[in-house]
C-alpha cells in the first residue's frame, strides 16, 4: 500500500497503548483537517506482549510535516516515516506502559522479524 505508512506497534497493554494512539492520531487529524486517516487491527498475544499494527495515510504525515516544517527535520530518524514513528513515541511518553514500534515493511525484510 503506497498510500499508507504501516507500523508493527508491540505494546504490554493493547487497551491503553491502543486508546493513546488512537486520541493522539485523532487529535492530529483535526490539526489537519483529516478524516478516517488511520486505522489499527486487533491484537495478538504472545511472549507477554501484544502485537498489532497501525496503518496512517501518508498524506496526513506529509501534512503533519509540512505544519511543523524545520521541527518536523529535527526529529531524530531517516526519512520521513522514521521521523513520524519518533513523533508519535514523544507523545506517547508516559502516556502508556511499555511499547515499541517499527516500520512494518523494513521488519518484514528484515533477516530477523517478528511480524
Amino acid at each position: 500500500m503506497e498510500g499508507k505508512i504501516n507500523i508493527n506497534v508491540s505494546a504490554v497493554d493493547y487497551d491503553k497503548t491502543s486508546s493513546a494512539l488512537t486520541r493522539q492520531l485523532a487529535h492530529l487529524e483535526e490539526m489537519v483537517h483529516g478524516e478516517d486517516e488511520f486505522a489499527m487491527t486487533d491484537s495478538e498475544f504472545a511472549f507477554g506482549w501484544h502485537f498489532f499494527v497501525l496503518s496512517v495515510n501518508r498524506s496526513m504525515v506529509e501534512k503533519l510535516a509540512e505544519m511543523m516544517g524545520d521541527d518536523f527535520e529535527r526529529i531524530a530518524g531517516k526519512g520521513m516515516e522514521k521521523k513520524f514513528l519518533a513523533w508519535i513515541a514523544r507523545n506517547l511518553e508516559g502516556k502508556t506502559p511499555r511499547f515499541k514500534l517499527a516500520i512494518k515493511e523494513e521488519m518484514e525484510s528484515s533477516k530477523f522479524g517478528v511480524f
